[in-house]
């Protein structure tokens, strides 16, 4: 037996329905890449909204228990699997998991790595991967947002909505974003004006800045809100739906909320007022799985570029060891920060 094969990787697990405590740490053994596969020595991997779900079994489609969570990575090639090009070790790259990424090596098929550009911190690209493309698929994808529009970012303090700011901004137009007043500052910086999002007037505040509506909304929350944001498009308004954070904490399935919201849409778009209702998932598509790998790839690789010349500016909220995955998981959801958590195996 090899050296490498001999060493081992640690590993968070997810064992059912349970507090940020509950989360457990596992050693195994270092796993070897197949054919068309790299095992990536993980230097950086994200607390996403979707895992603070599945901790609850609220996520849509979440496997079952016990699993490990991690829905995006950032590492460095430690060695590749049959029929595949030596010269990848050593590279760094970034990689969209679903589940997987809480670890210190993970097992990715090669067509799914994203290269990152020399000398950025992989901390910082990871707040990047999941949130950025998300954000860029949303604004360019499905709202196709332009210069001289006016966007309503919900949450523009979180992961997702810090990176739409900046597109929304380094678009051309111009961004109203909600937040708790303690992330203001934070919200300002970034490009766009600030609301309260537990303000009663949120709506007429809303309307003071864009009296003819907004050209897009980008909306995680979900629940009866979705109405409000549906409200205040423009003429041919684009409603990008892409959440249910407001039920996070609700008992009950999982899928019911989801399926609710698209009910919804659907019966928004049958309304002949130029108004469009989507829901994002990042996922769409992935059944062509060339033409989805190429749209990652082209999306992401756009994302990295902007942080490489400086456009873009990472949200790092904190660095974490994955040994201390609880406390990272508790502050992600503390509602304290502004944009991504991330864990450092």
């Amino acid at each position: 037996m090899s050296q490498q094969s001999a060493e081992q990787v640690l590993e968070v697990v997810l064992p059912g329905v349970v507090e940020p405590t509950g989360l457990e740490l596992r050693r195994r053994a270092r796993p070897v890449p197949a054919r068309g596969q790299a095992l990536v020595r993980v230097e950086a991997t994200g607390v996403s909204f979707a895992e603070q779900q599945m901790r609850r079994a609220k996520y849509y489609d979440q496997p079952p228990f016990p699993f490990v969570p991690g829905y995006d990575l950032v590492g460095t090639v430690a060695e590749v699997g049959p029929g595949v090009d030596a010269a990848l070790v050593g590279g760094r790259f970034a990689a969209l998991t679903k589940i997987g990424g809480w670890t210190s090596h993970a097992l990715v098929d090669v067509a799914d790595l994203v290269p990152v550009p020399v000398g950025i911190d992989p901390v910082e690209a990871e707040t990047l991967v999941v949130n950025g493309l998300t954000a860029w698929q949303m604004l360019h994808g499905v709202a196709k947002v332009t210069a001289g529009q006016m966007v309503l970012v919900h949450g523009a303090n979180g992961g997702v909505g810090s990176t739409l700011v900046q597109l929304a901004r380094l678009a051309g137009a111009r961004v109203i974003g909600t937040a708790s007043p303690r992330h203001h500052d934070a919200v300002r910086e970034l490009g766009a004006t600030p609301i309260d999002y537990r303000a009663t007037d949120l709506s007429a505040r809303v309307r003071a800045l864009a009296p003819n509506g907004v050209d897009a909304v980008f909306d995680h929350v979900g629940g009866p809100g979705i109405v409000d944001s549906y409200r205040l498009l423009a003429p041919r308004g684009t409603l990008v739906a892409y959440g249910t954070a407001s039920t996070r904490d609700q008992e009950g399935s999982s899928r019911l909320p989801v399926l609710k919201l698209f009910a919804r849409l659907l019966w928004w778009n049958a309304l002949p007022n130029g108004h469009r209702a989507t829901f994002f998932n990042i996922w769409a598509g992935k059944r062509d799985a060339p033409k989805f790998r190429a749209r990652l790839n082209r999306d992401l690789g756009a994302v990295l570029a902007l942080l490489a010349d400086g456009s873009l500016r990472p949200q790092v909220a904190a660095r974490v060891p994955l040994a201390q995955v609880a406390d990272a998981v508790a502050l992600a959801e503390s509602g304290t920060v502004t944009g991504k958590v991330v864990l450092v195996p």
